[in-house]
């Protein structure tokens, strides 16, 4: 891959974040720029932590995949049977298999698209009360379905928190504690972790967004700290790593391994859902990369695999608006 002028293109859009590209643990191209914390001037670095967003659900797809190979979950049971839902609006016919791969039918936390809004959810539930992953069922529990299970494919957080939850209740650990243990620390991403924002953490960079004109933190926008949906604090190398983990064996077996880099749900042409990750495929339908991307308040990202390129990349941003240009960029200059 050409990498010439991309300083110059993070320059030209202001970006703020850290870019990684790597073919075969290789660096082809990395940088860091902009602020950590516009409140005390200090710069990102190689080794800054991010907010992760909906990247965090690749992470939470290794740790069911990891139980269902024990043998302690059954991607082909209900939810119920690993969660208490008695009473609530999820259809008992939800699987874990719909949920890793956004078929479950169920109502999310947020539908933006009918017009919700975190702003209003946060308002009636503050996020400073958002700890564990328990307290995220409410939020949607009682929702009612937007489809039948395994019927159409909608990108859902709700279903993470489920799938999350699950993995709890059949190790009786935690899921941070889990995810740090059995993924992160298996994956070698040393500089990885889930981070409460309200306290001193080193190399977090804090979300910032330009509102009329003026930066404000996004602290009170999110939860303080990650659950199986979203959150996790990582640096763009850890996630370059975690592919090359997933890819040698050393979090999944070969079976899951396989299945893990498999499409399963196409959801229009030329794209599919898997286990956590999305796959842009060829017109034979045959995979040119595949990937996870987030975005949420004061961050946004992807960590990418372009299979015949050999490539890995990561971006990272605490911002929710300049990843994107730099995603497009390096998408644009490998075919995109």
């Amino acid at each position: 891959m050409d990498t010439t002028g991309l300083d110059d293109v993070l320059a030209e859009n202001e970006f703020s974040g850290v870019v990684v590209i790597r073919r075969d643990s290789g660096t082809l191209y990395e940088a860091a720029a902009g602020l950590a914390t516009r409140r005390w001037d200090v710069p990102n670095t190689l080794d800054t932590r991010f907010d992760c967003a909906g990247i965090t659900k690749l992470f939470t797809s290794v740790a069911v995949l990891q139980q269902v190979a024990k043998g302690n979950l059954d991607l082909e049971t209900s939810i119920h049977y690993y969660v208490d839902l008695e009473g609530s609006a999820i259809d008992p016919e939800v699987t874990l298999l719909h949920l890793l791969t956004h078929t479950s039918g169920i109502a999310d936390d947020v539908d933006e698209e009918a017009g919700e809004s975190y702003t209003a959810l946060y308002a009636s539930t503050p996020s400073y009360t958002l700890i564990e992953t328990i307290d995220l069922l409410p939020i949607f529990a009682d929702k009612p379905a937007l489809a039948p299970a395994g019927v159409e494919a909608a990108y859902s957080n709700a279903g993470y928190v489920l799938a999350g939850l699950a993995v709890e209740r059949v190790t009786g650990v935690p899921y941070r504690q889990y995810v740090f243990d059995e993924v992160l620390t298996r994956a070698a991403m040393r500089d990885s972790g889930f981070y409460d924002r309200r306290e001193a953490a080193p190399r977090i960079a804090e979300g910032w967004e330009l509102v009329e004109g003026v930066w404000r933190s996004t602290l009170f926008d999110a939860p303080p700290i990650g659950s199986p949906d979203t959150g996790a604090q990582v640096t763009a190398s850890d996630l370059v790593l975690f592919l090359e983990a997933v890819r040698d064996g050393s979090l999944l077996d070969k079976e899951f391994t396989d299945e893990f880099l498999t499409p399963q749900v196409e959801v229009g042409p030329g794209v599919a859902y898997g286990f956590g990750l999305e796959f842009d495929l060829n017109d034979d339908g045959s995979i040119r990369s595949y990937f996870q991307d987030g975005i949420g308040a004061g961050a946004s990202g992807i960590v990418r695999h372009y299979v015949e390129e050999r490539l890995d990349v990561a971006v990272l941003s605490n911002s929710e608006d300049v990843a994107w240009p730099i995603i497009r960029e390096i998408d644009e200059r490998l075919g995109g």
